[in-house]
Formats: structure tokens, sequence, C-alpha cells
């Protein structure tokens, strides 16, 4: 009886740094060839033992496979690793760090040099890689066709989000959800440190912050809702003129507390500014304008 097998995509992968071993870890695997190149070439040798082809130069890893996975420290590192290999017929997915406008110019780069490209935002850490359940994802933009052909390899070690056919949208996704979780953070340190001289445990307070935040999180609906409409009163429960009203607390309490308001002050600046316009029985939506220049 003959053997219904798949042959699965071979991948190339050049950096393998924390995430690209996660990475090539997964999709050996899954059973993909793979070839890997590293600057630093010990970093591959337990990849080689798990049956990874370790190729001596970006150009020979490059040569071996259709389908060339680049995750390396920034967009720097992926010119210079690049600029001696032959991209021509190559499918490029790009998954180093940028900025919207890198990952515009690299497609464009790309191109030139007749590869097709695609550009990723990785939303995980790479103990979440290669494990379904941890909830990590990739944002994928550039070439809807190109993502389509590759959409089952690239999930392997991660879900896939594919966001436009601009190949900025992906990094644009990354950095614009990465600084909504450094507000978070601040938030969250801000208050950690009203408590830090009190006789209050941290971690007593800890589950109460986590369900206020979660409890506080599904607002982003509305203001995304007020956004499309442009009417910033739609909807409004607490109007900016009585947040504003409130905000001396905040500092006041910061103050006796002996803590540093500059977490908060900004925010509340920008709060007072959208007030002195006349956008007092706005919801906070407004501040967004002011952000933009």
């Amino acid at each position: 009886m003959a053997q219904n097998t798949v042959e699965k995509t071979s991948v190339t992968l050049l950096g393998l740094g924390a995430m690209g071993t996660a990475l090539a870890r997964t999709w050996l695997a899954a059973g993909h060839p793979l070839t890997v190149w590293n600057r630093t070439a010990t970093r591959a040798a337990a990849l080689a033992a798990a049956g990874a082809d370790v190729a001596d130069s970006a150009a020979r890893a490059v040569a071996a496979s259709p389908l060339v996975v680049v995750c390396l420290l920034d967009d720097a590192s992926v010119g210079e690793a690049l600029s001696a290999t032959d991209l021509a017929g190559r499918d490029l997915v790009n998954l180093t760090t940028s900025t919207p406008a890198q990952a515009r110019a690299r497609a464009e780069w790309a191109r030139a040099r007749g590869a097709r490209y695609l550009d990723g935002g990785i939303m995980a850490v790479p103990p979440m890689i290669g494990v379904p359940e941890a909830g990590g994802y990739v944002f994928y933009s550039g070439s809807r066709e190109l993502f389509e052909r590759h959409q089952e390899t690239l999930g392997v070690p991660a879900g896939t989000v594919y966001v436009g056919e601009d190949a900025g949208f992906a990094a644009l996704h990354d950095v614009a959800l990465l600084s909504a979780m450094y507000g978070m953070f601040a938030g969250a340190a801000h208050a950690f440190a009203l408590i830090r001289k009190e006789d209050i445990d941290p971690a007593s307070l800890a589950p109460l912050l986590a369900d206020w935040l979660t409890a506080m999180a599904p607002s982003v609906h509305h203001t995304a809702d007020q956004l499309r409409s442009g009417d910033y009163t739609k909807g409004v429960v607490s109007g900016l003129a009585m947040q504003v009203a409130g905000t001396p607390t905040f500092l006041s309490t910061a103050e006796q507390q002996g803590v540093s308001p500059e977490l908060l002050s900004p925010y509340f600046e920008l709060m007072r500014r959208r007030l002195a316009e006349g956008g007092g029985e706005e919801d906070l939506t407004g501040v967004i304008d002011l952000l933009v220049r």
C-alpha cells in the first residue's frame, strides 16, 4: 500500500537569537527541511544535532530554499546579511523588528532584487513559539498571494494574522499594540509606587489591578467606534470636564505618597488641553487627535 505523504516546505532561517532558535526548533519538529545561518556559527550547533543544515554563509543559506525567513537584530542587520545574496525568485519573509517606514523600504529593496516580500511583527516571546495554547501570533503584511502560499508553514511556530498589502502595516500593528502595553505597564508602575511605603502587600493589590485593567480593556471598542463616527460625545458616561476636575486628586495623592507624577502628568495635560478647546462633553477620545501631528 502506498503511503500518503505530504512534502513539507523547505525553509531557510537567518538569525539564531532566542526568537530565531525557537522558530527553528518548531519547524524542525514539524518535519520541515531547514537550513540555518547565524553570524556566530556556534549558536547553530544544537540545531545541527536536531537535523538542521547549517550554512557557512548567508548566500548559501538563501540559495538552499525558496522560502527565506529573516529574524535578525534590526533592519541594518538585514541589509548587511543579505547584501551579497542572490534573492531572485525567493520568497522573503522578514520577521525582524522594524518601523513601518523601514518595512516599506525593505519591501522595495527586496522587489528590486527579484524577491517577493512579506513583513512580519511577532506578538510573542520565545517560550510562546510552538505552543499554540500560549496564544502567540505574528502580524503579516505585503503580498496577500505570498502570505496565502506560505500560511501553513508560517503558522507552524505561531498563529498568523494578515493585516494588509501595505508592507508597513505589520510593523505598525506590532508597535501600536506594544505601545499600549507599555502604557499599561506605566499605569501599573504608578499604582504599585503609591502603595510602596505602606503596609500593603503588593501581592494583594496585583489581582485587584489585573481585574480592573481587564474590565477597562473593552473600552477600546468604544474609542474605535467614536473615531470611526467622528462623534466623540457618543455614549459618553463620564465627560472630559468631569474627568479633568478629578485629576488634582490623583496628583495630590501622588505628592502625599512621595511618588513622582511623571507617568500621569503628560496624559492629564493633554486632557486639560482638549478641555480648553471646548471638548468638555466629549469622552477621552479627543486626546488622540492632539497626539497626531
